[in-house]
Formats: structure tokens, sequence, C-alpha cells
């Protein structure tokens, strides 16, 4: 299979374009058109990852954090990144990251987190803003199916777990056509009344192009009426960060003790106990100092995250025990997530899970 097909069999699942701005996804280094022996699924494609995926004959290596983040002058091997880019390429080895758009998936990182920890009624904690679109358009009738079909099967309509959403409105349409025009029904020069439905459908942004060019190659027009509008509906389905609530709530030293023996961690950091039970917690894998207002605005009991610096722990304001549970050790989970993802999605070639230490922490306890 060419590594062009897996890559867009891989976002079938997990569109890269709802990654954050500022992020670096997708693939890093390799040729579209090389055959795909074998996928190698990590946290961080550093160079001993690399030689595990030669050993393996794999030759993509799927990773969740980018290993070319910022832009690169020249690759002479001087750092961990370059030496890391430079064995891929000599090796003929693909690098392709996914990062953000596995932290914005609804069933990506934090959901990963939340089961983890068992907890119930989960819910984005920072839904995207500016991610939703409306389309409206003007169908015959009679075509009016086939324009809804072609749009549904390019992603409109899609709606939290709900997919071929959309609203008809009956009526009736009038046009003119003009010299140098080819009319689909009536005459030139003479008004036309159309029986015509009206079809609203929602959704995200980065779907744009695919919908709209859909939707005007099923339709009969030579001249497609149609708008789309921006919304300023938040995407509660897509977002940094979760919320959810545990089945039993504890006090709050059993529950850092509950959480040590999920994470399997030796130490955690947190703000001063309030003698409060705990029982909604929010989440956010990676470092996640800005949804402390987030987590306590939905009234979250505890907050887990990574990566906080001093003054982040003043922010639990006595209302909510803030947890550092450290960068690594809050995304531990993604490796195997993305193992299960590409496991179903690919089932006639090798898929493997790194083995490699990547975590650059370390405890001297």
């Amino acid at each position: 299979m060419k590594l062009k097909t897996v890559i867009a069999k891989i976002e079938e699942e997990i569109s890269i374009r709802q990654a954050e701005d500022f992020d670096n996804v997708g693939l890093l280094c390799g040729v579209y058109d090389r055959d795909v022996s074998g996928i190698l699924v990590c946290h961080d494609a550093l160079e001993n990852v690399v030689e595990e995926a030669i050993e393996r004959n794999c030759n993509l290596i799927v990773c969740f954090h980018p290993i070319i983040f910022s832009g690169l002058k020249s690759l002479t091997g001087k750092n961990y990144v370059e030496r890391a880019v430079l064995k891929a390429i000599e090796n003929k080895i693909a690098i392709y990251a996914i990062h953000t758009a596995f932290d914005n998936d609804f069933f990506g990182v934090n959901h990963g987190i939340c089961s983890q920890l068992g907890l119930r009624n989960m819910k984005i904690l920072q839904p995207k803003e500016n991610n939703l679109k409306q389309l409206t358009v003007f169908v015959p009738k009679e075509y009016s199916e086939k324009v809804k079909e072609a749009m549904f099967s390019a992603g409109a309509g899609n709606i939290g777990f709900y997919d071929e959403c959309s609203f008809t409105v009956n009526g009736n349409g009038t046009f003119r056509p003009v010299e140098g025009s080819n009319p689909f029904s009536g005459q030139q020069g003479i008004r036309e009344n159309a029986d015509e439905d009206m079809i609203s459908v929602i959704f995200e942004s980065f779907k744009q192009g695919q919908i709209v060019g859909a939707m005007k190659a099923a339709h009969p027009y030579e001249e497609v009426a149609h708008q789309v509008y921006s919304l300023d509906n938040k995407n509660h389905h897509a977002g940094l960060g979760m919320y959810g609530d545990l089945e039993v709530e504890m006090d709050e030293k059993d529950f850092l003790g509950f959480v040590k023996e999920k994470f399997g961690l030796e130490v955690i950091k947190h703000s001063s106990f309030n003698n409060k039970k705990i029982r909604r917690v929010g989440v956010l894998g990676g470092s996640g100092a800005s949804g402390i207002r987030s987590a306590a605005a939905k009234k979250c009991d505890a907050y887990l995250t990574g990566d906080l610096k001093y003054h982040d722990y003043f922010l639990a304001e006595s209302k909510m025990l803030i947890c550092d549970i450290g960068h690594y050790e809050s995304e531990q989970f993604v490796t195997q997530q993305l193992f299960e993802i590409l496991s179903q999605k690919f089932s006639t070639f090798a898929i493997s899970k790194s083995i490699e230490k990547t975590n650059p922490v370390n405890y001297f306890i």
C-alpha cells in the first residue's frame, strides 16, 4: 500500500486539519508514492525509535509529538532532532505526526485519560471556536435527495454523535436565463418558476472545500445558488481537554492515591487541600495551564494536567485541587490508543508499538 493511501486512511479517523494552528502535524518526512512495509507507533520519533523501526522493518513511524516542530536550517546531526530526521531519511523511513489533531479529537488523548479514571458523562473542556459553518443551497425538488447524499458523503451534517443532519424547506424559486446561459430548464429571456428545496447543513470549517465541491457536482444547475455562513456556535464535540464525574466521590488524599495507582506515578505535584470531596474531574494532557480557568468554570473539584508553573497553583483559589502529574505521564496512553486505531484500520500488514523509552524527565526518589 502506498504511503499516500495509508495517510488518507489514517485521516479518515483523525483529521489533521483539526490540529491547532501553531502545530506541525502530518507527513514530516517521506515520499508519498513509496510502498509501506510496516508501521511503528510511538510517542516521540527519537533516534532510538528510528533504529527500532529499522530493526522491525517498519518504514513508517506514526508519532504523537512532531519531531520537527520549528524550522530546520540545516541537517548535520548536531542535535537530537537532526539526528533522528537524518537517520529516518537515510533509511527511507517516513515520519507522520498527529499531536494536537488527536488532542482535539473527542475520542483522543483526553478521552483516554478520562477512561483510565473511569469518568462518566464526559464532555469537552474547551470546545473549539470558529469551527462550524452552515451551507444553504437551493435545489430542484427532484434532485434534493441526490444533493443531500453528496453533501453527507463529503462530511456535512455531522452534529455530535448524529450524522446526515439537515433541514429542508420547500418553496418557489425564480430565475431568468440571459444571453450566454445554458439553463437546466427554461428558455433565455423568459422568467422561470421552479419548485425548489432550500437545504441547510452544518459542517466543520475545514471540510468546506470538499462539501461545496460535492454539492456542485451533484447539482443540476449551471449556476448554483448557495450561501456559506460562519457560525458563532462552539463545537462541543471537538476541542482541548475533557471533564467528567467519578462514579463515587473521594476525599482529596484518596483521589491522589487513586491517580497514582491508575497512572503508575512516583509523584504528584498539587495545590493545597481544600477539605472537599472530589467528584467532577477535568483533564488536559500535556501542558495544560490554559485549562485551569475552564475547569474551574465547569465546577471541577480536581484538575489533572502537566507542566504547571509556580503561579498556576494559585489559580485553584481554594476551590479546586490542581494536580501536575507530568507531561509524558498525562499522555502515556496515546501510543496504545493510536496502536488500536491503526490495527483496526490496517489488517493486511504489521502495526507495531514502540517499546523504546522517550520520556526525558526522570525522578530521584
